[in-house]
This record gives structure tokens, sequence and C-alpha cells, in this order.
């Protein structure tokens, strides 16, 4: 019979690595005597991460002495003591190989069920002194799992473990942490897995995902469960020459590129809210200018359209309205990322302001273009009348559509700015105006514009009850970084990594308008990235997790170590890859 072999608990602590503090209560201690089991975690217990442990489903965590035995020979150590690997209850027996999510064991006075393989992250290698046990523990089938508190009691080392119930379908914990994050994910498996009701959200949300990854007949590569689709292969890797055909300005501060193929060979129609890269120059004091620019034109093969801010002292903005001429050949990369008009009966919600507008403009081109009979609402904010760009062209799309609306605000319109005619209201576009407008709820609500505007309109949507999964958002500079555990701090803008230049192959951060050299100080594209101050997200930082997972718009890369399940094509797991010459990356 099973046995609990130790009861182990630590409190958060912060911790020095790699200069940076870390939140962690991967320390755990063994207690002696009886200890309060607790519907989210036992008796002196806590977790310093919640957003990736903890809650009622991952209230305790299991480890097996089986386990501590074949890493004891695997790493050729001899140095454990219970609660080596963050777990709360180490045991003698309960193997993932045959403990099935769903099971329910008393242990002590406690009642518990399985509800989801543990998902490491990159403490349990701080823990353990060894960077890559976040993944050797899924690569070698052996991670653990938790359970969740099912009637609260008290549990004591010595204590019997008692199976009471058996879990539906039958999949063990180990099938199941292959079945996400291996190579494969049959969908008769995936199904059968979405039909264990104890099998926690997180688990169930990753499994739907890659459910409609091949239901969808979409990409066919990458992992949905674990990064999201990041919409359909780009048509041409790398950069392709298109000329200049025109330049128009929109407003005081934006101008418009139209850009046309220099052969005979036809573009590729972007999906509406798609973008691509352009990289200008380089010059002789300087390399090439990258940036990240959305589609703002109709969807078409015949040329694409991207139109452009000049911020103050913005070198690109200002290099593109006072360099680049008709005619002029620019590097252009293919159409790319999933912030897209997805196909659908129910009202869509245009929200936007400032430049913002552009990959919303390209979505009503298409309802246009199609004669959509859905209810479309264009909503959009500008400081006044001659920052407005695109005001007759949205003018004219909505004319088109059946069931269109428009309402326009200025927060600081000129006195030539005509209410009623230029302007619908004074004021900023935000929760009160969606309110005024009695805007549908059972809308797709899709945000661009300002990193604030588009906080302020996703929390405040969420608050009136608008779903998750109706909310859509894209920034065109580089995303919120998720770096789980480390202390926030001040944010400095991407910048040069301290220290002499290298002479490796140029690294270019196209969001972040940065190159830099690679060099041997260096580990991995991510090292880079974050010796930059350049805005990242990670978990495992072993090639597992996939939360790095970017676009990689140019040139190819190596991985050290290789990834558990490859990334989507065109991607890159930046925590675990090198570069094989000059490469873009879409951070």
């Amino acid at each position: 019979m099973a046995r609990l072999l130790s009861v182990n608990v630590g409190l958060p602590r912060d911790i020095l690595w790699r200069g940076e503090t870390v939140h962690t209560a991967v320390w755990k201690t063994p207690v002696q005597g009886p200890r309060s089991v607790r519907r989210l975690n036992i008796e002196g217990d806590g977790q310093g991460d919640l957003a990736g442990h903890g809650g009622e489903h991952r209230a305790i965590l299991v480890y097996q002495l089986d386990s501590y035995r074949f890493w004891q020979g695997e790493l050729g150590r001899g140095d454990f003591s219970y609660g080596q690997f963050g777990e709360n209850l180490t045991v003698d027996g309960l193997p993932d190989q045959e403990v099935c999510i769903g099971d329910r064991y008393r242990i002590g006075s406690a009642l518990f069920e399985v509800t989801q393989p543990r998902v490491t992250c990159y403490r349990v290698g701080i823990r353990m002194n060894e960077p890559q046990m976040a993944a050797l523990l899924v690569a070698r089938g052996r991670p653990g799992f938790y359970l969740r508190v099912l009637e609260e009691g008290q549990v004591e080392a010595g204590d019997e473990i008692v199976q009471v119930g058996i879990g539906a379908e039958r999949m063990t914990v180990a099938e199941i942490d292959a079945l996400l994050y291996m190579p494969g994910h049959p969908r008769s498996q995936i199904e059968r897995a979405l039909r264990i009701p104890a099998l926690s959200g997180g688990w169930r949300r990753s499994f739907q995902a890659l459910l409609a990854q091949e239901q969808s007949g979409g990409a066919t590569t990458g992992n949905a469960g674990l990064a999201p689709v990041s919409g359909p292969p780009p048509p041409w890797a790398g950069f392709r020459p298109l000329r200049v055909s025109r330049k128009i300005r929109e407003s005081g501060g934006v101008i418009s590129l139209v850009l046309e193929p220099v052969d005979e060979h036809p573009l590729t129609a972007a999906l509406p809210g798609q973008f691509v890269v352009l990289r200008l120059g380089p010059t002789s004091v300087a390399p090439a200018l990258m940036r990240s620019y959305s589609l703002s034109g109709e969807p078409s093969d015949r040329c694409y359209r991207v139109s452009v801010k000049r911020e103050p002292h913005g070198v690109v903005g200002t290099y593109i309205e006072e360099t680049v001429q008709i005619g002029d050949v620019l590097d252009v990369s293919a159409p790319r990322g999933n912030f897209t008009l997805r196909p659908d009966d129910s009202p869509v919600v245009l929200l936007s302001a400032g430049v913002g507008a552009t990959p919303l403009l390209s979505m009503l081109h298409a309802l246009a273009a199609e004669a959509s009979p859905r209810d479309i609402w264009w909503l959009y904010g500008a400081r006044r009348g001659r920052e407005h760009p695109f005001a007759q062209e949205a003018r004219t799309l909505l004319e088109a559509l059946a069931h269109g609306h428009s309402h326009i605000r200025y927060s600081a319109p000129d006195p030539e700015d005509r209410p009623g005619v230029d302007f619908d209201s004074p004021g900023r576009l935000d929760m009160g105006a969606l309110r005024d407008l009695d805007v549908p709820l059972n809308a797709d609500f899709i945000i661009c514009g300002p990193s604030a505007f588009m906080s302020d309109l996703t929390a405040g949507l969420a608050a009136w009850g608008i779903a998750e999964g109706r909310i859509h958002t894209e920034r065109f500079g580089a995303g919120p970084s998720n770096t789980p555990g480390i202390a926030a701090s001040p944010h400095r803008p991407p910048h040069l990594p301290p220290g002499p230049s290298a002479s490796g192959p140029m690294v270019s951060f196209a969001r972040s308008g940065l190159s830099v050299a690679w060099g041997p100080a260096f580990q991995s594209l991510l090292e880079l990235a974050e010796a930059c101050d350049i805005p990242t997200r990670w978990s495992c930082r072993t090639g597992f997790c996939h939360s790095c997972e970017t676009g990689l718009v140019a040139g190819k890369v190596t991985y050290r170590p290789a990834p558990i399940d490859p990334p989507a094509g065109a991607n890159v797991l930046i925590c675990c890859s090198q570069p094989l010459g000059d490469v873009v990356v879409d951070l």
C-alpha cells in the first residue's frame, strides 16, 4: 500500500538569481507531527506565484520516492532531502505511470482528487541547481501531480494512502502530461482527456485549443495548447523587395506607403489585421532600420499599404517622411500575426485611437468588400481633426454597409473642427462612451491604440461582463513582459547590452527597433533580449512550455537544448535558440 513519507511546507521568500529577485516557495521543509490540510494548502505552506501554482485545483503537490531514486542516478547526486522538488507530500508509491486524473485518495482524515500533472517552471531548476530540470521532468515522464482537497482534515508522515475513487477515462498523469507537451497530440486522446470531469480548467483549455487547431485544418505545426496559433504560415521567408508606388499623407503626422511587387509575381493577400516588417537602409554609418507595421488597406494580392505615424524624435517615421520616395524599393516581410478578423455573424465593435486605426481599417475594408450583413461599429478617438487619418475613407466604407455605425470623439478639437460633421462628441473614447452608445454586449470587441487606451478598455469590458474570448487587442510596439516570480523593476527603454560590442551575427528586434551583434556572453536569444531590456515572455527557459514562442521574421536558428515539441513554422523559442547568421525576431 502507498504511504506518506513526508509532509513538506514552505512560505514564499525572495532569493537572488542572475542578478534578479525571485519570489518563490519552491523551498519546502519536512515537518513533524500532524498538519491541517485546508482547501488551498497545508498549514504553514504557501505559493509564491498564484498564476502558475496554487488555487483549488493545484492545492497540494505530490512527488514520489521512486522518482527521487531515478534522479539520484540520472543526475549522479546523493544530496536530496524530502521537499527537494518543491512537493508538499513525498510518497512511497503512486507513480505517474499508474495514477489517473480523477483518482481519489484518503490520506489521514483528508480526501483528495488528482487534477493535473505538475507544470514545471524555471524555479525548480533554481532549487535543484540544474537549469534543465524543468524540461527533464517532462522529457523523462516524471512530473508529479497536483491534488484538489475534497474534504479538509489532517495528514502526517506515516499515514497510509488509500484509493477510494477511480477517475473517468483512466488516463494516467504521465499520459496527460505527454499528450500536451510531446509531439503528436492525437485527436482521439484529446477528446478522451476532455471527458474527464476532474481535469483542471487550465489543462482543459489547452486541450480545447489543440482540438480546435486540429479541427480547423489550419496550422499543422506548433502547439496551440501551449502557444496561441500565430496565424497561417507566412507565404515567404525573410524579406521580399517591393516598390513604393504611392506615398499619401493621411493626416498631419501619418503617411501611407503603397507597396507593389517589382516582378510579375503577385503578392499573397493578407488576412485583415495582419502586419509586415519593413527593413529600411542600411546606411554607411548605421545598420538597417526595422519596424513592424499593420497593413491598413483592403486585403489584396496587388499591393500592400502601410501607414506610419511620425513620432517626435522617431527615426523610422522621419526616414519614411523625408527619405523614402516613390519608386524606391523596400525590403518587406510576409504578412503575419493572429490579430485578425474572425468569420462570424455576431456584431463587431472596432475600437481605435490615433494610428491604432490601421489594422481595424483593413478589417473595415474586408467587411465592406464582402457587403457584410453584420452589425458593425466604428468607434474612433483622436485629439483633433488634423490628427484624424482616414476620416473620409472610413465614412465611405461605412456607407456601403447595411448595418454600419460610427462614433468619432476628439479630445482636444480645434476651433475649426465641426461637431456633428467632423466628429460626434468631445472627450475621450472610453467605457462611458460605450455605455452611452449602447453597443451590443454580444459583439466581438477589437481594440488597437495607445497602451493605456487598450488597457483601460480591456479592463472595463471585462468588468462589464464581456467574455475574455470576445476581447481582442493588438500592440504596435513590444508586448508586455511575462517573467513569473521576478520582482518588478523600473522600466528601461531597449538599449545595447553593456560591455564591448560583439562581432557575431546581427540580431534585430523588429518591434523594439534595436539591432545587436550576437556574442559569446549569451546562451540564448532570450538572454540577449534581457540584456537589452526588451520585454520578453518566458517560464521554463528550457524549451518545453512555449511561453517564449516568438515570430522569426528572417534568418535561421539552432537549438541547445532541442525543444521537446518544435514551435509553429516561422516561429522560434527564444529561450533555447542561438542565431545561425543574421536573424530578425518579432520582439
